[in-house]
């Protein structure tokens, strides 16, 4: 793959974040800014203490909600474009849409969804603040062995392949890597700061909506850069024109 391919799918990775950052915009303005809205009303009635904002919740779940999301979108399909041009042709014989689509399917679930479950979101007011700095600690050491077993699973299932056949080889891989998670959820400390009186139900629609948007992000980004990538990696041929200019089928019958 040569300097001018990886460019270009560098950049049609980040038009392509930038796209599903939109519409993770959409989820999260509709779903989850009414939760924090909700859980910031409970914080509110259960402390006596009021902080002077220094910047507006207005502003926080308009402008400072776009700038979070879309830059984010925009920096994870920097991130997913270079990856991509490791791993096309590299996990086996898939189409570049194929492999957009395999690529972003097993980020969402290193990079999210296997961190989710062992240290789900919280809205505000669940958590204590002075154990804020432990809590980022391990969530992010959570996300770094999920995303390290995820590719030292390809690594595995790649060496099987040729003993094992394909099928196997991604079972064995794939059960390897639940073990390895399993252990990483039974020897890293839990976190359970949510209080006895906080809504579970406002707890629940507050991390599905949280779930909700790196589904849409991913899903939607799958799809868009799939797409683009298709295009520029396999360009379709040109149409057979004739010497004047005109398709075959309206040159003239001599």
């Amino acid at each position: 793959m040569n300097s001018a391919i990886v460019r270009g799918l560098l950049v049609r990775g980040m038009l392509a974040g930038l796209a599903s950052g939109l519409l993770a915009l959409v989820v999260a303005y509709f779903l989850g800014e009414p939760r924090i809205d909700a859980a910031i009303a409970y914080e509110e009635s259960h402390s006596h203490e009021h902080e002077m904002e220094i910047v507006s919740r207005s502003l926080q779940s308009t402008a400072g909600l776009a700038t979070g999301v879309l830059v984010f979108g925009v920096a994870l399909g920097g991130i997913a474009a270079l990856a991509y041009c490791f791993a096309l042709g590299r996990v086996g014989r898939f189409t570049p849409r194929a492999t957009a689509a395999l690529l972003s399917a097993a980020a969402l679930v290193a990079v999210y969804v296997v961190p989710f479950l062992k240290y789900p979101a919280n809205p505000p007011s669940v958590g204590d603040p002075e154990t804020i700095g432990k809590r980022t600690t391990l969530y992010f050491l959570m996300t770094a062995l999920s995303v390290l077993l995820a590719v030292a699973a390809v690594i595995v299932g790649k060496r099987l392949a040729p003993t094992l056949g394909n099928w196997y080889a991604t079972v064995v891989a794939a059960a390897g890597f639940a073990v390895a998670v399993g252990l990483a959820y039974a020897f890293l400390p839990a976190v359970n700061e949510v209080p006895e009186d906080f809504p579970a139900t406002l707890l629940w629609q507050f991390r599905v909506a949280a779930l909700a948007v790196q589904l849409t992000l991913w899903t939607s980004f799958a799809l868009v850069f799939g797409h683009l990538a298709e295009r520029l990696v396999n360009p379709k041929p040109a149409t057979a024109t004739t010497a004047a200019g005109t398709s075959p089928e309206a040159a003239p019958v001599a």
